[in-house]
């Protein structure tokens, strides 16, 4: 079992930065590839970044590469989302989530394939 909760989310003007972090809880975490995924009113789930369990590989949406940069932390059982240069359409709730085994698979794209899920963190990016 794994609980996650998001932190870090607020209200930016336009150009600015925030870091949002996701602390879990569970002795495993260290064995589970992380995902963040943002959903604007209106709009479905979208993917943000990925990461895997020992960190040395990440992946990003088209949308947010060179601007957030994903990291972990085994050792604090968190997890990182760097955002700079952010612009009005990167506001949204941001959730962090958790699957094994989703760079073996392939399925870090896909939130139907996470298991566990924090209860969101609300960005705001005003212009």
């Amino acid at each position: 079992q794994l609980q996650l909760v998001e932190s870090g989310g607020g209200l930016v003007q336009a150009g600015g930065s925030l870091r949002l972090s996701c602390a879990a809880s569970g002795r495993t975490f260290s064995s589970y590839d992380m995902g963040w995924f943002r959903q604007a009113p209106g709009k479905e789930r979208e993917f943000v970044a990925g990461i895997s369990t020992s960190g040395s590989s990440t992946r990003y949406a088209d949308s947010v590469k060179g601007r957030f940069t994903l990291s972990r932390d085994n050792a604090k059982n968190t997890v990182y989302l760097q955002m700079n240069s952010l612009k009005p359409e990167d506001a949204a709730v941001y959730y962090c989530a958790a699957q094994r085994f989703a760079f073996v698979y392939d399925n870090y794209l896909n939130y139907a394939k996470y298991n566990y899920w924090g209860q969101g963190t609300q960005v705001t990016v005003s212009s």
